[in-house]
């Protein structure tokens, strides 16, 4: 779903399959898989410790999509040389 312009640059809604990756932490709001009592860990039921156990499986897999799908500059693409007698001023000349 992604348009490429004219000049290069990629705008709009891009896929990528580690996007798939965030379905996981969603997984927690199915109830029902963990809605029970044992088994314990360190006298806390089953049901609150998986929910804390799932805060760190959410902020992990967000952290590696994250790094997996952030953008990264070509090799080959220099930053803008430009001056401030470059730049266009508008209707002030």
């Amino acid at each position: 779903m992604s348009t490429e312009k004219h000049d290069g640059k990629v705008r709009g809604l891009r896929f990528s399959p580690w996007n798939l990756l965030l379905i996981v932490p969603l997984l927690v709001l199915v109830t029902p898989l963990f809605n029970m009592d044992g088994p314990r860990l360190f006298g806390m039921p089953f049901f609150y410790w998986f929910q804390f156990l799932f805060v760190a499986v959410g902020v992990l897999s967000t952290w590696i999509v994250y790094l997996m799908t952030r953008d990264k500059r070509p090799a080959g693409d220099a930053p803008d040389k430009l001056s401030v007698d470059d730049l266009d001023e508008g209707d002030a000349r």
